[in-house]
C-alpha cells in the first residue's frame, strides 16, 4: 500500500522535521503544500529530520487548488483529518486500498472550511476530550500513520526487530 502524508501550509518547522522522519521510517510520501510558513533549509526543520532527509520521498505543491487538481478526491482515497471530522481515525477503513491520502492542515487553521464541507463523508478525527483545540500536528501524523499501517498489517516494514540477533 501507498501512504501519502499530505500537509497543507505547515507553519511550525520542526513539526514538518518530525513528521518527515515518519514518513521515511514507514516508507510514506511527504506532500508540503505551499505556502510554507518556513525555508526547507530552515535549520530546525532540519534538525527534526536529522539524517532521514535523502530517504525520504517528498513532493511540493504551489498550492492546496493545485495539489487537489493532480489528485482529485473523488478518484482517490483521500482523508482529510480534522477535529471535526465524520468518522474516527480507527474505523477499518484502509485495509484493502492500494493507495491512501492523509491530509492535514495547518497548525493555526486546520483544513479550509469549504474544503471539510465539500468532502465530509471523506473527513475523520482523533478522539478527544471536547473544548480543546487539537493535538500537536506531528502527533496526529503519527497517530493516523501508524493506523494505516495497522490496518494493512504494517506491509514492507520490519516485522521482528533484529536487536539481538
Amino acid at each position: 500500500m501507498k501512504l501519502n502524508v499530505v500537509l497543507v501550509e505547515p507553519e511550525i518547522p520542526q513539526n514538518t522535521g518530525n513528521i518527515a522522519r515518519t514518513c521515511a521510517a514507514t516508507g510514506g510520501k511527504l506532500h508540503l503544500v505551499r505556502p510554507l510558513g518556513f525555508s526547507l533549509e530552515d535549520k530546525y526543520v532540519k534538525r527534526a529530520g536529522l539524517d532521514y532527509w535523502d530517504k525520504l520521498e517528498i513532493e511540493e505543491h504551489d498550492s492546496f487548488e493545485k495539489f487537489l487538481e493532480k489528485y482529485p478526491p473523488e478518484n482517490t482515497h483521500m482523508f482529510f483529518v480534522t477535529t471535526k471530522g465524520k468518522q474516527v481515525y480507527s474505523e477499518n477503513l484502509y485495509k484493502s486500498l492500494e493507495e491512501v491520502f492523509v491530509v492535514f492542515g495547518k497548525e493555526t487553521k486546520g483544513l479550509p472550511e469549504d474544503t471539510l464541507k465539500k468532502y465530509i463523508e471523506k473527513t475523520i478525527r482523533i478522539p478527544m476530550k471536547p473544548h480543546l483545540r487539537s493535538l500537536n500536528l506531528s502527533n496526529s501524523v503519527a497517530i493516523v500513520v501508524y493506523e494505516v499501517l495497522r490496518q494493512t498489517d504494517f506491509q514492507e516494514l520490519e516485522e521482528i526487530s533484529s536487536y539481538f540477533d
